[in-house]
């Protein structure tokens, strides 16, 4: 029913609720907090479709895509959202998304990248995009974190209506913002054939919401497509967090898929008011019921790391 993502060899000691966990597979340990930081992370999500739980290649759960890079200077992730009304036009939206984070996560592992410029990585990744030789139509959003290991900030660019939370002790201390033109409408990196440019919505890279923030050993970063938000609101999101006890890799995937799967669940409940039926109602409009959406979820602890 689900596909569950864990990503890295990173050794960590991380510290939840007061309780200090040493991944056993990590090979080694550090001391206080001054070293560099890395992130544990694991991910899950559900395609909206028949191929729900199905991973397609480039880490794509239906028009979702995502990617976990690793750099001697940043730990490097993102995750896109395909448009789906590409697909009345015979294009698969999954195709822009997919290849738009593949590209990101390549520039990362090639070091072309500076981590406190994380709209760099969008915007040169799009710029690829469109100088292929064989056009790549389709449009998406995207959210790209990147955690600086020496400085221990994070950096994130935003564009559209995919995010992060940033959860220390139990709370929301930092978040992304949401992006949109008008309702069910975010902002989204879009190539057009020439005939629909200028009638197909695009929005550039530098459009995207920018932000910089100092993280603690223990802190928990989640990452994820609108189809998460759009059904479960933070404190149903914090409740679940509340059960992630320490930061080995099984335990950040079970957190990570029970969060999947609950927004899963509500997403097809005709009786919820969701958070996205809220918004609905909020801009004039009868609706009730979740969301059925892609969802991808990408959980991440941050821990002291070892190479």
């Amino acid at each position: 029913m689900f596909s569950v993502l864990s990503y890295g060899r990173l050794v960590a000691r991380a510290v939840l609720g007061g309780l200090s966990q040493t991944d056993p597979r990590a090979g080694g340990s550090s001391g206080g907090g001054g070293g560099d930081y890395g992130l544990v992370t694991a991910g899950c999500g559900f395609g909206k479709d028949f191929r729900k739980g199905l991973l397609k290649k480039g880490a794509c759960y239906g028009d979702d895509a995502c990617f976990v890079a690793r750099h001697r200077s940043a730990d490097v992730l993102g995750v896109a959202d395909g448009v789906g009304g590409w697909r009345d036009y015979g294009v698969d939206p999954s195709q822009f998304s997919g290849t738009l984070m593949r590209t990101c996560e390549r520039l990362v592992k090639e070091g072309r990248f500076v981590p406190s410029n994380p709209i760099g990585i969008l915007t040169t990744s799009y710029c690829e995009l469109l100088q292929n030789k064989v056009p790549l139509l389709g449009s998406s959003t995207a959210c790209i974190v990147v955690l600086d290991r020496t400085s221990h900030r994070l950096h994130t660019a935003n564009l559209g209506d995919s995010g992060f939370l940033v959860v220390r002790g139990g709370e929301v201390v930092h978040r992304s913002d949401e992006q949109q033109h008008y309702f069910n409408t975010p902002f989204q990196l879009s190539i057009a054939p020439p005939e629909a440019e200028g009638v197909v919505l695009s929005d550039s890279p530098d459009a995207a919401d920018s932000t910089s923030f100092d993280v603690q050993l223990g802190d928990i970063i989640l990452t994820a497509t609108d189809g998460l938000f759009d059904n479960m609101p933070d404190y149903m999101i914090l409740q679940e967090l509340k059960k992630l006890k320490n930061s080995n890799y099984e335990s950040i995937q079970q957190t990570a898929r029970s969060i999947a799967e609950q927004a899963h669940e509500l997403a097809y409940d005709p009786n919820y008011m969701s958070p996205f039926a809220q918004f609905a109602c909020d801009n004039g409009l009868n609706v009730r019921g979740g969301k059925p959406d892609d969802i991808t979820v990408l959980l991440s602890i941050v821990a002291e790391y070892t190479d």
